[in-house]
């Protein structure tokens, strides 16, 4: 009996981390992506900008 309360309390444990570990990375990857489009919002700005700057010369 006692060892099966420690055997799911140990694959309780590594669960948990396995979860945690996964949450994070999906965390990171929409932050990275975020940042991603956000780089990229700036860059189309900046053409625009340089575009109207050459269509009104």
């Amino acid at each position: 009996m006692e060892k099966a309360f420690i055997l799911g309390l140990a694959l309780g444990m590594v669960g948990g981390a396995v979860i945690v570990a996964n949450n994070y990375k999906a965390r990171k990857m929409v932050l990275n992506s975020q940042e991603d489009i956000l780089k990229k919002m700036d860059e189309l700005a900046k053409e625009r900008e340089q575009t109207k700057e050459k269509v009104t010369e």
